[in-house]
Formats: C-alpha cells, structure tokens, sequence
C-alpha cells in the first residue's frame, strides 16, 4: 500500500511570521496590523489585543499667516505639524482589557508602535484614556483608546521587496 503525502503537504508559511513574508509592492490590506505598547521609556512592547482599527496617522502643518497690508490675498506658509489625539477602536475581552484598563488616564507617556503587515513601524509617545463604547442590542462591547500624542509619530520604512511602483505616464 502506498501513501500519497504531496496531495497532503501543510503550508508551513502560513504558520511562520507573516511579516518577513508580505509583499506590499502592490498594496496592502489591513489584515495583521497591531498596536503596541511599551512603559515609558521602555522597548518591551505589549501588544493591545482585539484591535478593530487604526485611525489615520501623521499630522498636517500649522498655517501661519503672512499677509501684510500689500497683499490682496491671505498669504500662509507651513508651519509645525500638529499631530493630533488619536482614537483606536477596541473589541471588548475580559483578559485583554484588563491588560490595559488600569494604565488609562495616568497621564504618564507611554510609547506606541503600530506595526503594519508588511513589518512597516510608525511609533510616537502619548499618554491615554479609554472610554467604552455604547451597549445595542445585536452588537459588540468596543472601546476607545484616545491617545494624546506628545511626541511623533514617526515613520519607518516598509522592508517589503520590490521596485516602487510608478504612475502611469500622461499623454
């Protein structure tokens, strides 16, 4: 009798850690992304479980106004960047939560990673609150993580192989 074991090969690359794997040369999706967080001053990381999204990261310049009596039009140029607090939505479980629960609203500034599937990192400093989400019939227990970030964020590079791609030549 004779086995046939290729039929029946497992995939250990699915198994293994996906990040030194994911080719974002052609895009991204937003599965496997995670936030982290780690003691101030610290870089042990812990990640905060159950996270349902990431909101938009990065800040946008200040405008400072130039505009003199000559001028006919409002004139500005950029200014600082001003990050602002940001909220991530949290799907509610007992043991996750009360990892992180009792740190909200210490005010102390705590480093945060989000870490994309490709293996991309942005990280900024912030302190937080949390504030649980409303209770509906047929619907999940959520909560809000609001940071307040003090310092960042700041952006790595994807490790993802390949060329950048380009836009499409205009006639």
């Amino acid at each position: 009798m004779s086995l046939e074991l290729n039929s029946d090969r497992l995939n250990l690359q699915r198994f293994a850690d996906t990040a030194a794997n994911v080719d974002s040369s052609k895009g991204l999706a937003a599965t496997g992304t995670k936030l982290e967080y780690a003691e101030p001053g610290g870089t042990d990381y812990t990640v905060v479980a159950d996270v349902k999204t990431i909101p938009a990261l990065g800040g946008a310049p200040q405008d400072i106004d130039v505009t003199t009596l000559s001028d006919t039009r409002v004139k500005q140029i950029a200014g600082i960047d001003a990050a602002s607090s940001l909220a991530f939505s949290v799907q509610y479980k007992g043991p996750s939560w009360n990892v992180i629960h009792g740190k909200s609203g210490d005010r102390k500034q705590y480093n945060w990673r989000v870490t994309y599937a490709d293996g991309m990192q942005v990280t900024f400093t912030g302190s937080f609150s949390i504030q649980m989400g409303e209770a509906a019939v047929n619907g999940g227990i959520t909560y809000t993580i609001t940071v307040v970030v003090s310092d960042g964020p700041d952006f790595g590079d994807s490790p993802a192989a390949g060329a950048a791609s380009s836009s499409p030549k205009q006639d």
